[in-house]
């Protein structure tokens, strides 16, 4: 059973007539009567009378019309679907993203996406930078936002924002009033960083920069996400260096001061697998891109 002939019998269905029929086909008399005759042979039943009054359903055909025009959209539907994939117009996107991302970038990226892609579903997912490497290599994701400069071979990547590191004090600090602060005067200080296993770049940069202040930190706690590293702060229990958008959780009890000599910037960065299917992958680039160039 052929899908063109599904398509002539529902529309002499439609027609009752032969002339009519083959003109909305686009096609002669001859070839519409051939492929109602192998329609019915496929089928097993007669679907019309012929008479010379003209044409009527049987009583099969009657039943067997709603299940064609079905089978019809059901393929144009299909059909629709799969260009509109093609296209990257609709399907679905596996992202991974670090926290601290929803404070810069993602959220811009996001917003600039949706408006003009509503059909493109995006599932996100909350990973640390090492995690998303794992899901990028393996292709559980389609691309993520990272914080690293440990990018393996075979991606490419867009810089998404670039923000500096900042001292993160409680209120209460006596340093907290000063406009800026120099790193060493930090060396007595109990620090609260992000665990070497959860983001290894970032975590040797902070005690690298400690230690080319003359000092190695005490580490009072190494956490998983850089807002518990603030919230630890928050409470008074150490002082940390903490990318600047950070500022925008609006956690009370903290202050934030630039450091006299900055740090190398964090660094924000979407990475994919270069050569993946460009489909969907390709539109939701073209926002990441608008955003990081504006």
């Amino acid at each position: 059973m052929e899908f063109r002939h599904l398509r002539c019998f529902t529309v002499l269905a439609e027609e009752l007539h032969f002339g009519r029929a083959a003109q909305r086909l686009a096609m002669t008399q001859p070839p519409l009567s051939m492929a109602i005759q192998q329609l019915e042979a496929d089928v097993g039943a007669r679907l019309f009378e012929r008479n010379s009054r003209g044409v009527a359903l049987t009583a099969a055909g009657q039943a067997f019309l709603p299940r064609a025009q079905a089978l019809l959209e059901q393929a144009a539907l299909a059909a629709r679907e799969a260009r509109d994939v093609g296209q990257g117009l609709a399907g679905q996107l596996q992202i991974g993203f670090a926290g601290t991302v929803l404070y810069r970038g993602l959220p811009q990226v996001l917003r600039e996406f949706s408006k003009a892609h509503p059909k493109l579903r995006l599932a996100l997912r909350e990973l640390s930078s090492s995690e998303q490497l794992v899901e990028l290599v393996h292709d559980r994701l389609d691309l993520g936002f990272v914080h690293t400069t440990r990018v393996p071979a075979g991606f490419s990547q867009i810089l998404v924002s670039s923000q500096p590191f900042m001292a993160c004090l409680p209120a209460s600090h006596p340093l907290a009033k000063k406009r800026q602060l120099s790193l060493q005067a930090l060396k007595e200080e109990s620090f609260a960083i992000v665990m070497r296993a959860v983001s290894p770049d970032y975590h040797d940069r902070i005690l690298a920069a400690c230690a080319d202040a003359g000092f190695e930190p005490a580490l009072g706690f190494e956490l998983r996400h850089w807002l518990s590293v603030v919230s630890v702060i928050a409470k008074g229990l150490g002082v940390g260096l903490v990318p600047a958008a950070l500022q925008q959780a609006g956690l009370p009890g903290v202050v934030f001061l630039p450091l006299e000599q900055p740090l190398a910037p964090y660094d924000t960065h979407c990475l994919w697998r270069t050569g993946r299917d460009q489909s969907a992958l390709g539109v939701f680039l073209a926002a990441v891109r608008e955003v990081a160039g504006g």
